[in-house]
């Protein structure tokens, strides 16, 4: 599987009729696979697309949680675009989730999430980032069982938000659900996480198909 950064969007070439859930194949309006910088440092992971992402294709885009996610990205610098974009302009970072396809009535399964895995898994390996982002309490227990020694159910939300978990390979840093993020909540995260930022980051790193 190569890496195409001719494109943000779905830059690994994934399969965008997936089949595999039939339960979800006639509820969702696309499969959101994710988009972004293929040479990210920083990679972040939601549950599963909202009603915006099914329109837009886009993780994090088209509705209220999304475009709060966006805004914190463009406040870190890794945003050139506005929040409200359907396609932004990601440097640095790239944005997926846990389920591709949207059921408007109900979180994905975990049979779901588990057919699912594969893509998520190919999209780590390809990037290997720095920094993986859970976005959400479902995201944290899914990173936080796959890439540390820990037992999940010790970290939960809010207590671990804008806090560093040394994972397996990965560094940790969960998000609570943007859409209730209180304004505290929002400063610590970007305090810590432009602190992790003023690192010296990979200068080594390959950036493939730049």
């Amino acid at each position: 599987m190569d890496a195409n950064q001719q494109t943000r969007s779905n830059p690994f070439g994934m399969d965008a009729d997936c089949e595999n859930c039939p339960a979800l194949c006639t509820t969702r309006e696309r499969v959101v696979h994710g988009y972004g910088d293929v040479g990210a440092d920083f990679l972040f992971v939601g549950e599963t697309p909202g009603e915006g992402a099914d329109r837009t294709g886009v993780p994090f885009t088209g509705d209220e949680r999304g475009e709060r996610l966006q805004d914190i990205l463009g406040r870190l610098g890794l945003n050139d675009s506005l929040p409200s974009a359907d396609d932004p302009e990601l440097k640095n970072a790239f944005v997926t989730y846990l389920a591709r396809c949207r059921h408007p009535e109900r979180p994905p399964t975990d049979e779901e999430v588990g057919t699912c895995e594969p893509y998520l898994n190919a999209e780590i390996r390809m990037i290997n980032p720095e920094i993986l982002v859970p976005v959400g309490e479902r995201a944290l227990a899914e990173i936080a069982t796959e890439y540390t020694t820990t037992p999940a159910d010790e970290f939960e939300l809010p207590d671990a938000h804008a806090t560093t978990i040394r994972g397996r390979g990965f560094e940790i840093v969960p998000m609570a659900d943007p859409k209730t993020l209180t304004d505290d909540q929002k400063a610590a995260f970007l305090d810590h996480f432009e602190g992790l930022m003023g690192r010296d980051y990979r200068q080594t790193k390959g950036r493939r198909g730049r």
